[in-house]
């Protein structure tokens, strides 16, 4: 693999509850090692029909927001054609064309160049699929 590439794949526990996990300091970490100081882009995946990637405020409340809005827009009922796993499950799988399961960020001079209130996050509503990977790829 070509030293301008480098990939990473982080693996997560979340948990059996709707979560937004901030994935920032793990972004950094990764970059330090694998920008080591150039600028270039990070892309990001999550490998996973049921959960998807954001960037918001954390800490402040913004992540809880979150997931009441996408309690009001993808309902857990049974409405959904999709219907294996727990009740609601079928929204799951709508979350990604809303929460996308990828994202790409500069970096400059190896650093993660955000807005002063943003944090990478993983998205997650899926309570049947307790593990999840983000792949972290480093294109300089």
């Amino acid at each position: 693999m070509s030293a301008a590439f480098t990939t990473k794949v982080l693996d997560l526990a979340t948990g059996r509850s709707e979560t937004v996990t901030d994935l920032t300091s793990a972004c950094e970490d990764f970059l330090r090692e694998a920008a080591a100081g150039r600028d270039g882009l990070l892309n990001l995946f999550v490998p996973h029909a049921t959960a998807g990637l954001a960037l918001l405020e954390t800490g402040a409340g913004s992540d809880r927001d979150l997931l009441t809005a996408l309690h009001h827009i993808l309902p857990a009922d049974d409405r959904w054609q999709h219907r294996h796993g727990s009740p609601g499950h079928g929204r799951d799988h709508v979350l990604p064309a809303l929460v996308p399961p990828h994202a790409t960020l500069p970096v400059v001079n190896g650093r993660l160049v955000l807005g002063t209130w943003q944090s990478v996050c993983l998205v997650d509503t899926n309570k049947d699929n307790p593990e999840r990977q983000v792949r972290m790829s480093f294109l300089g």
